[in-house]
């Protein structure tokens, strides 16, 4: 990683892969990320951290499974932002776009624990270095 500027649209662009981030900048202990988004993730829980999203284009869908199995969607256009609270269940979906998020160095994109197999579309993964 280097002290210069990225371009978050150049980064962007330097990769199409969906739901495979690439890490932009680190900051203390935290990643920021940048990744497309196409499809269904998987249900997933990160059972120690916040998870911060930023739409940075299009749009995400983020759907929250309360413990007592109560399901519900919040809808995200370009420019909101939404955090996922630790240990709350959640999975992302998306008819495309793209999403900024600050995670802590070593989250891996389909959490601690994740139900049903994880698309082939979807790289489990705790971020790729941006190559540019």
């Amino acid at each position: 990683m280097t002290a210069k500027p990225v371009n978050l649209t150049e980064a962007l662009a330097s990769f199409i892969e969906v739901y495979s981030p690439r890490i932009v900048a680190r900051m203390n202990d935290y990643d920021v990320r940048v990744a497309h988004t196409l499809g269904e993730h998987v249900w997933h829980t990160h059972h120690d951290t916040d998870e911060f999203f930023l739409v940075l284009n299009g749009r995400f869908d983020i759907a929250i499974r309360e413990a007592d199995g109560h399901e519900h969607t919040v809808v995200l256009y370009e420019g909101d932002t939404y955090v996922v609270p630790r240990g709350t269940e959640h999975k992302p979906s998306s008819p495309g776009g793209s999403i900024l998020m600050f995670e802590p160095t070593g989250t891996v994109t389909t959490g601690d624990s994740h139900a049903g197999e994880i698309p082939a579309h979807v790289d489990s993964t705790t971020g790729h270095d941006l190559i540019n």
